[in-house]
């Protein structure tokens, strides 16, 4: 617990001394929160919406308690799992395929049912599922896909800087409890913050890659040595 607020202090420190590096990082780690956040809550509210309003109520009620619980997890075990060699190249990898699930979501949703409770779910272009249980199980194994996306983009985004991470996945699970749905309106009304996560999402999955090429530690090209 001293060793990560130590690291949380060297960081916070070095963004108030004006490190350009801390502050590209946390620019990026918020902007990555607020996105996904608000990209989760609409995914939720979509899979939910053919569902009469007390289990609408329920699954979405469930899709956010599993959220917290899926980002606290993978919190705890993903920066350790980025050690391994080729682990932050496959990271990479699969931020490479939610940026373009995202740019399919941006560019090309559709028009589909959505739930009151989430705004911003009617244009996701997901199909609502047509029971509590099947609406229960898609809304679980999105959270999990989605956590995961949220988890690495943030450990991408700040690997310098370990104390940014935690307080970045700290702000990750705060804005899926408290604020998600409240994100997804302004990402609805205010299309430009959706294309400026994409691009960040782009340029850390970019990072990762070739970090997990290239880097002494833990890139790919270690194993042909």
């Amino acid at each position: 617990m001293q060793e990560i607020w130590g690291h949380i202090v060297a960081d916070f420190a070095g963004l108030f001394s004006g490190s350009g590096s801390a502050w590209l990082a946390f620019g990026q780690v918020i902007l990555i929160d607020i996105v996904l956040a608000g990209d989760n809550a609409i995914v939720i509210g979509a899979l939910a919406a053919g569902l009469p309003a007390d289990q609408r109520k329920k699954v979405i009620l469930i899709g956010i308690v599993a959220a917290l619980v899926l980002r606290i997890g993978f919190a705890l075990v993903v920066t350790q799992l980025l050690q391994v060699i080729g682990l932050v190249f496959a990271g990479g990898v699969l931020l490479l395929w939610v940026a373009w699930k995202m740019w399919r979501e941006i560019g090309h949703g559709g028009e589909s049912a959505g739930s009151p409770e989430i705004a911003g779910d009617e244009h996701s272009g997901m199909k609502p599922a047509k029971s509590f249980a099947s609406a229960a199980w898609a809304v679980a194994v999105a959270d999990v896909s989605m956590s995961l996306d949220n988890v690495l983009a943030v450990a991408g985004a700040a690997r310098d800087h370990p104390g940014i991470l935690m307080v970045g996945l700290v702000i990750a699970v705060a804005l899926m409890g408290v604020a998600a749905n409240i994100i997804a309106k302004y990402i609805e009304r205010y299309r430009w913050i959706a294309w400026i996560g994409l691009l960040v999402i782009v340029y850390v999955a970019g990072s990762m890659i070739y970090t997990g090429i290239t880097d002494q530690e833990i890139g790919l090209l270690q194993l042909f040595r």
